[in-house]
């Protein structure tokens, strides 16, 4: 999907707000003059995390390393696992635990540092206690258990640390009820904000439930054509693809893939483009939802 007016301000916006600490007022001038041309190059074809990855990149010739995020991810993937026991009680009481799983991974996809401006555990704790009251359409539901029975295999794009616990206890459940299901689950190939890494994926226990692979892109997002060719292959040939959060609808919507993409509605953006408020999830299958520029 190419990036709209308010992703390419969005992006231009937090530039300037990165590099406002930094002394040389020329240096930094021209940075943003670079990045403009880069925006001016690029912004008519490109997604919003394509574009994400090539401004990560100009940044680091001009400052060094990109911001840090290891701390955060420890924490908030420390901070569901120690939730993850009653989480999972919680869903193996619901009257149907595959639904109440998509309520629950929803509800950590609020774990974006890029799309959540003040990230903070108490939102999220209310956003968890309140998963179960969510609303998932039935008629989707329906259709999705359906695709689910039908496929061979199902590749699962990860989002963010934190929330991938929620995703291991979703694939946990998919694989008991569709045990002839082969899974794989995709995270990012190297650090980008507090995106899921393999390094991620090991520390919350997810490769150790299924085959997790590295997408080879630094991109917060999808973006197929600067995957691996692995990576590529096994999207290609997915029978059914589970996506998660906002990057990896933006960067994979109109891709011809059409997965079940699972995020919240966290930015002004999206809250507009699916009329829902803020922190709304959204559960639907590509060829399912409106289309879009």
């Amino acid at each position: 999907m190419r990036a709209g007016s308010m992703c390419i301000s969005c992006l231009l916006a937090k530039q300037e707000k990165l590099i406002r600490p930094y002394p040389d007022e020329a240096r930094k001038s021209d940075y943003m003059h670079q990045l403009l041309g880069l925006l001016y190059q690029n912004a008519q074809s490109e997604s919003a995390p394509s574009l994400a990855e090539k401004t990560d990149r100009l940044y680091q010739e001009f400052w060094g390393l990109a911001e840090d995020f290891s701390e955060q991810k420890k924490l908030y993937n420390g901070l569901l696992l120690s939730m993850e026991d009653e989480i999972e009680q919680k869903i193996e009481s619901a009257s149907d635990p595959l639904m109440e799983c998509i309520r629950y991974v929803c509800a950590g996809n609020y774990i974006d540092f890029s799309a959540v401006e003040n990230v903070n555990k108490e939102v999220l704790a209310s956003l968890l206690e309140k998963a179960s009251l969510e609303q998932v359409p039935e008629d989707e539901f329906r259709e999705f258990r359906l695709d689910l029975k039908r496929a061979e295999t199902l590749v699962y794009l990860t989002d963010n640390c934190g929330e991938i616990v929620l995703d291991k206890l979703f694939i946990r459940h998919l694989k008991k009820e569709f045990p002839r299901l082969q899974i794989t689950a995709m995270v990012r190939g190297s650090d980008v904000l507090n995106d899921a890494t393999m390094e991620d994926a090991e520390a919350t226990g997810l490769t150790a439930l299924v085959p997790c692979i590295g997408n080879g892109s630094s991109a917060p997002g999808t973006v197929l054509k600067n995957l691996s060719s692995d990576a590529r292959r096994l999207l290609l040939d997915a029978d059914m693809i589970i996506a998660k959060g906002q990057g990896n609808f933006e960067s994979l919507y109109g891709e011809g893939l059409n997965p079940y993409y699972f995020f919240l509605c966290k930015c002004e953006l999206f809250v507009q483009r699916f009329g829902l408020k803020q922190f709304a999830p959204v559960f639907a299958r590509e060829d399912r939802i409106f289309r879009m520029n």
